[in-house]
């Protein structure tokens, strides 16, 4: 099965899911942007409950901009600020240290797209996972993008959840911080119903 993926900034759990039950992880690059989506944002669990980090991005186009033209701005130094939320967020996990390292690189080098950012980005984390999937772009607009279905997740120690109490669908490096080489069989059990919701707009 080949499925038809929007980009994603360290993409929630149920996007790895999917790409685990997809033959081929095709990631479509000629729509049209959309803002405020996990394309440029993604949710960590902070000290104070869910957090957002957003990349800032540059539409060179206006709101006719595809997604493959997308530019990374980097007018404020959101690299630092996103890393720094990282630490502060997972440091404290059994498995921050032992993948820090992967990860830190995107945050000390400037990609111009947010498109190579991303791709090269998700390809770390399946690797991490050990989800050897094929990552392709598409070379026209598709318009077939996989609709997610309302996911069921099983609760796993995260950080503060004595705090906040357990938050899911969360970036995938909540799940690989706690829950390091147990990740992968967690992503395995994920089910879902068939009450469908829009993927494109997920956030």
């Amino acid at each position: 099965m080949i499925n038809l993926f929007t980009t994603a900034y360290l993409p929630p759990v149920s996007y790895i899911a999917e790409c685990i039950r997809a033959d081929t992880v095709n990631i479509e690059a000629f729509e049209t942007y959309k803002k405020q989506t996990c394309r440029n944002h993604c949710n960590i669990y902070g000290p104070n409950s869910k957090q957002k980090l957003t990349i800032p991005v540059t539409k060179v186009s206006g709101n006719h901009t595809i997604t493959k033209d997308i530019r990374i701005s980097y007018s404020q130094n959101w690299q630092k600020l996103h890393w720094r939320s990282i630490e502060a967020a997972y440091n404290n996990s059994p498995f921050f240290l032992f993948y820090r390292d992967h990860l830190e690189p995107f945050y000390l080098k400037k990609f111009d797209f947010l498109l190579d950012f991303n791709t090269k980005l998700l390809k770390v984390l399946l690797n991490i996972l050990q989800i050897e999937k094929q990552v392709e772009f598409t070379d026209h607009f598709e318009n077939q993008l996989v609709s997610t279905k309302k996911y069921i997740f099983t609760a796993y120690t995260q950080v503060f959840e004595a705090k906040s109490g357990f938050l899911s669908n969360l970036s995938i490096i909540d799940l690989l911080f706690n829950l390091g080489p147990d990740a992968i069989e967690y992503l395995k059990g994920v089910t879902f119903t068939t009450d469908f919701t829009d993927y494109t707009n997920l956030n």
